[in-house]
């Protein structure tokens, strides 16, 4: 009976250090592996998240890689060591790295709260109106700076994320992600990091092409540039414009895919309409990262999905953040002379088809001919309206065009070829 009692007691305390030992094992990969305890039952298949873990952490310390927790592993687990993750994060550090070497960029490591970029991985539906659809297709996404899921960063957790060329590579694929973090839209050249499909590459090459590089030190300086680093905790939000302030003015407004764009120095106001009176702000680089300033003048197209862009003697025609083949071009294509320095307004009359130009009190309307932009006719006032002054257009439906004047808005119906109310400048803000 006392024989039973010791082989009793035995095979608890044997029992009670096995399930020290895993709790222990699970532990050290936790800490410095980033395995989630959480991702599935302790037990030893040969693709289960906890074997997958041990084998990188073999790979990593030089061991066998069997996937087991074999004598060499436990030994390891045993010994003291430093309290760095091994590989945990190293991918991501290294993808702000790729950012940070070509631009005064420097990053900090928040433990707890908010951060600029948050990042996760997540399976399907995260909360954020964009699922995932499980392995290949879309496998991450990001969101331009800004508030609430500005700068975040979310990856499919359902890929299989690799630091190799197989599979999908994590480095490769978060240093593409924070680029829309820190501003950057998708590039046209298949070489550029930002070209929206994803690629093998070279790990031995620096991931960055020129284009890359171009974009985000329009947005950000360049590496030579001095740039001081702050407490993330002691960092206050970029002062908003007062869109309720009696001396509001824009230097342009036109409609964007179903809001109203207004436009004012480098910032970008979007709102919906006077129903919702809600309105979002953002930097104009965050929509068109290669426009050198702000904006004289823009329309939109809304059949073509198309809005024209006016800057400088230069204009653009773009489909979302895309810029159109062929573009800038220079306004003297127009009919303009070649020392043409600017427009003041613009705006589109989708009743008659009418691309409208304003410039030092003339009306100009310009045709795509052939592909190409001709100066058709003058008019001497504002379709008989009488007013002729500086005016940033958007025209918001069949019936009506608003346009501005200093800190005043007028309505102004087509059919009745007049003003038919005034309203202030802030009508479309939650003021």
């Amino acid at each position: 009976m006392e024989n039973l009692s010791f082989l009793l007691l035995l095979c608890i305390l044997m029992l009670f250090l096995h399930i020290q030992g895993r709790r222990k094992k699970v532990k050290y990969l936790e800490n410095y592996y980033g395995f989630k305890k959480d991702e599935e039952s302790f037990i030893w298949k040969s693709n289960s998240p906890m074997t997958k873990k041990i084998k990188e952490m073999q790979e990593f310390l030089g061991l066998e890689v069997t996937g087991k927790p074999d004598s060499g592993t436990l030994d390891l687990v045993q010994k003291r060591r430093c309290g760095f993750p091994d590989v945990a994060g190293f991918s991501t550090f290294k993808a702000f790295s790729v950012w940070s070497s070509v631009t005064p960029l420097k990053f900090i490591t928040k433990d707890r709260g908010d951060a600029d970029i948050m990042i996760s991985f997540a399976a399907g539906g995260h909360s954020d109106f964009l699922p995932f659809d499980g392995p290949g297709g879309s496998v991450a996404h990001a969101y331009a700076p800004g508030k609430d899921l500005g700068g975040d960063a979310h990856f499919d957790k359902d890929e299989t994320w690799t630091k190799s060329t197989e599979g999908t590579n994590l480095f490769y694929m978060a240093a593409h992600e924070f680029g829309h973090s820190l501003g950057l839209f998708h590039s046209k050249d298949p070489n550029a990091l930002m070209y929206p499909v994803y690629r093998k590459f070279d790990p031995s090459v620096f991931p960055l092409h020129q284009d890359d590089i171009k974009g985000i030190q329009y947005l950000h300086g360049n590496s030579h540039e001095s740039a001081e680093i702050k407490d993330p905790t002691e960092s206050k939000e970029p002062a908003l414009p007062n869109t309720c302030s009696p001396d509001l003015t824009f230097d342009a407004v036109t409609t964007f895919r179903g809001e109203i764009m207004f436009f004012k120095d480098k910032q970008a106001f979007l709102a919906q309409n006077p129903a919702v009176r809600e309105v979002d702000f953002h930097l104009v680089s965050s929509f068109w990262p290669w426009l050198p300033s702000g904006v004289d003048a823009a329309y939109e197209i809304p059949e073509k999905d198309e809005t024209h862009l006016f800057e400088g003697n230069e204009f653009w025609v773009v489909r979302g953040d895309t810029i159109l083949p062929g573009y800038p071009k220079k306004l003297y294509i127009l009919g303009f002379s070649k020392d043409f320095a600017k427009i003041d307004a613009a705006f589109y009359n989708r009743k008659k088809g009418e691309n409208i130009l304003l410039h030092r009190g003339q009306i100009l309307e310009v045709k795509f001919v052939l592909n190409s932009l001709q100066l058709l006719l003058k008019h001497t006032n504002l379709y008989t309206c009488n007013i002729i002054i500086k005016l940033a257009f958007f025209f918001l439906s069949l019936d009506f065009l608003y346009f501005f004047h200093r800190r005043k808005q007028f309505e102004f119906d087509f059919d009745k070829k007049r003003v038919t109310r005034l309203l202030k400048t802030n009508f479309w803000f939650p003021c």
